[in-house]
């Protein structure tokens, strides 16, 4: 049972954790700050912290988590991790790529290496071609392995309070009605008109607008973007996971 009107302050790490696994999507945001305050209490709980998120899920929470105990008890995330060396989010690829860079640089909130490493792992899944050009054509995208972009996906959901990915571009774009123009402005990539210069302009942490990232090369136009977010498979998972 949710402890919905327990004070933050006195209720029991595992009442804690209760409500933000369960909770309404407005109550989990609530318990942020509160929680982030009580770190200690976090690692008090061991693995059980855990222990009500599923590793191949899409939920912010359990990253949310393990950033807060390695900003706060870094001590303790080795511990905490030891089970699974490679990253606690279980992703898979069918190209048996290794996403444990990404999981850790998204960890860290070192965003911009997180941005890169995307952009190069796109390179790949779209093939040769693309790595010796250095970008991504539109007419690449649809033979993409989904499995891969749906792990990019969950990445970048789990560990940034769920607002970035390519699930939140796509949220974001049909609350605009599908309008790219208005899209840019609204997550940073365009200011008064003027395209937002990379790398130096864009924010790289937590703080940026929601969808900020991942970074795909905007001034290729549409059709890059929008046969990304369309793609079949990352469609399926947005439908699936309730991000859409």
């Amino acid at each position: 049972m949710l402890s919905g009107s327990t004070p933050t302050t006195t209720s029991t790490p595992e009442q804690l954790i209760d409500r933000l696994a369960n909770g309404s999507p407005r109550q989990r945001r609530s318990l942020i700050k509160s929680l982030e305050s009580r770190s200690a209490d976090l690692v008090s709980l061991g693995s059980d912290v855990l222990a009500p998120f599923d590793r191949k899920g899409a939920d912010w929470a359990p990253g949310w988590i393990l950033q807060v105990i390695r900003r706060h008890q870094p001590d303790h995330l080795a511990e905490l991790l030891s089970s699974t060396p490679e990253g606690w989010l279980s992703v898979a690829s069918a190209f048996g790529f290794d996403y444990s860079p990404l999981q850790q640089a998204l960890l860290g909130e070192d965003f911009e290496t997180a941005d890169r490493t995307t952009s190069s792992v796109l390179r790949q899944l779209a093939g040769p071609a693309a790595e010796a050009r250095g970008y991504v054509y539109f007419s690449e995208v649809p033979a993409m392995a989904g499995l891969d972009l749906v792990s990019l996906d969950r990445l970048w959901t789990v560990y940034s309070q769920g607002r970035f990915g390519f699930s939140m571009q796509a949220r974001l774009l049909a609350g605009l009605d599908g309008r790219y123009d208005r899209l840019w402005p609204r997550i940073g990539w365009k200011l008064d008109g003027t395209w937002t210069r990379y790398p130096g302009s864009f924010t790289w942490t937590i703080e940026a607008p929601e969808g900020h990232m991942p970074l795909i090369n905007q001034l290729r136009g549409v059709r890059l973007m929008d046969a990304l977010l369309n793609h079949p498979d990352l469609v399926t998972h947005r439908g699936s996971t309730g991000l859409s």
